[in-house]
């Protein structure tokens, strides 16, 4: 076992919420820190942006071109680069604009100066740019995700992609179906673990934030949702609200494949 890592946290574009699942470890943060060299983390206020570390979490999705040169930086100086969250594993909230042909137009709509706005076409997730070693999913993470990734790493081996759905986890919690039981749209049968059923827990269908799991069957997921009386649009928008780039969610947001 090592003695310790070297880390950074790099922020992208993003809401800052996986960072936050960090600094809500409490004790569990200063145990972790015993373990790590914490080189960057302006969350936190420790800034050495330019450190070689041993690993390199990233939290946001590319938007901007400095954004394309800073992750190329980043890459250069980390043994391992590992994103966090929805925002960097597929794009993100921040994708939806993807979607739309009309994209170009809407700084016009919001900013009164929008030439000064630095932003690409698309919102990409990091592994479209760089060599990405490992993704933990979520929207936001959880804090047990870091601290199990980081205990594994530091025992010199590779953390286990966990892609099981989360129908499983409720199974494992007794959480009661509410998709058959009550009529709520869910999408735990596609989204992989990873939150602990937390909506189903209180009766409320899973949004997806934890990405596509293995082996999803969106086009049926979504005929059910027809069959609950959902419109097409609304079948889309359950879909591509937070993972709209990723391929098993994203046929249904373009396809309107809900409306066979």
């Amino acid at each position: 076992m090592r003695s310790r890592l070297s880390l950074a946290v790099h922020k992208f574009s993003s809401c800052d919420g996986c960072q936050l699942a960090l600094l809500n470890m409490g004790p569990d943060l200063l145990t972790l820190a015993q373990r790590v060299e914490i080189k960057h983390f302006a969350e936190a206020g420790l800034l050495d942006e330019e450190a070689q570390v041993d690993v390199a979490l990233i939290e946001g999705s590319v938007v901007t071109a400095h954004d394309q040169q800073r992750i190329q930086q980043i890459r250069q100086r980390s043994r391992y680069l590992i994103t966090i969250g929805a925002c960097a594993t597929s794009g993100g909230i921040q994708a939806l604009k993807n979607l739309s042909g009309e994209r170009h137009l809407w700084p016009g709509q919001i900013y009164p100066s929008p030439e000064f706005i630095d932003s690409l076409d698309c919102s990409d997730a990091i592994r479209a740019h760089v060599k990405v070693d490992f993704e933990l999913w979520g929207c936001p993470i959880s804090s047990a995700q870091i601290t199990a990734a980081i205990g594994q790493l530091l025992e010199g081996v590779m953390p286990p992609d966990l892609s099981e759905k989360l129908c499983v986890e409720c199974k494992r919690k007794q959480v009661v179906c509410t998709l058959v039981t009550r009529g709520e749209p869910c999408l735990g049968p596609v989204t992989r673990t990873g939150c602990g059923a937390l909506c189903p827990a209180f009766g409320r269908g899973c949004y997806g934030c934890y990405g596509p799991a293995e082996l999803p069957r969106s086009d049926a997921l979504a005929r059910r949702f027809s069959g609950l009386g959902l419109a097409p649009e609304a079948v889309s928008r359950r879909f591509h609200l937070i993972h709209p780039q990723q391929p098993a969610f994203q046929l249904i947001a373009i396809s309107g494949e809900a409306d066979d």
